[in-house]
């Protein structure tokens, strides 16, 4: 008797083995369809995962004042790591412009996304569902609109989760996220937050 691990449902059962009585007969099964049936498994695996993680911080060094976004991307052995400073804006500002910035990087859109976020403010307006009602009022006397407007173009709302996680805490990602915020509006030669900076002189309410 000879016993192949492939994956084959019996009635009433899980997955088990294939239980093949004769050598010629699993030859002849292993040279026409084992190959296939590897491939369709091996297919499958990646639809199981099958996710991104997506970590982000944002600061601001006075709020405002100068501020960074950091973030963090990884899927199975890959990673990449974004981050930027602008010279003047808000620590909500750049908390929700890692989300925005780390999302549009996303080149598969077909996978979920999990979002981590140490953001009361950016999570609660999504999961508890502020952000639409904001978006049917007109987001009239709502602070970010210009943010908000650009992050309502790539949500989706059944491939995207937002969850809170504590912050400075023992999250290393979104300690890392941190660590690339700060250091992102310590260098020279900082960005300027058009969006905060134009209303923030035109009188805007941006300041929160």
């Amino acid at each position: 008797m000879v016993v192949y691990p492939v994956f084959v449902t019996r009635a009433g059962g899980d997955a088990n083995f294939l239980i093949l009585d004769t050598v010629p007969i699993f030859m002849r099964i292993k040279n026409k369809y084992f190959s296939y049936i590897y491939k369709v498994i091996l297919s499958i695996k990646p639809a199981l995962q099958q996710f991104i993680e997506l970590f982000t911080d944002g600061a601001a060094s006075g709020n405002p004042g100068p501020g960074g976004f950091g973030a963090v991307l990884k899927f199975d052995k890959f990673r990449k790591e974004i981050s930027q400073g602008y010279r003047l804006t808000t620590n909500n500002r750049m908390e929700l412009l890692a989300v925005i910035v780390g999302l549009e990087s996303v080149t598969n859109k077909e996978l979920n996304v999990k979002i981590y976020s140490d953001s009361k403010y950016v999570v609660d307006s999504i999961n508890l569902k502020w952000l639409f009602g904001w978006q049917k009022k007109g987001f009239e006397k709502k602070a970010n609109v210009d943010l908000w407007k650009r992050f309502l173009k790539i949500y989706e709302f059944k491939k995207h989760e937002f969850i809170w996680v504590k912050g400075h805490a023992n999250n290393v990602e979104n300690n890392r996220c941190d660590e690339l915020a700060v250091a992102a509006y310590k260098v020279p030669g900082l960005l300027v937050d058009e969006g905060y900076e134009a209303m923030k002189n035109g009188g805007g309410m941006f300041d929160n």
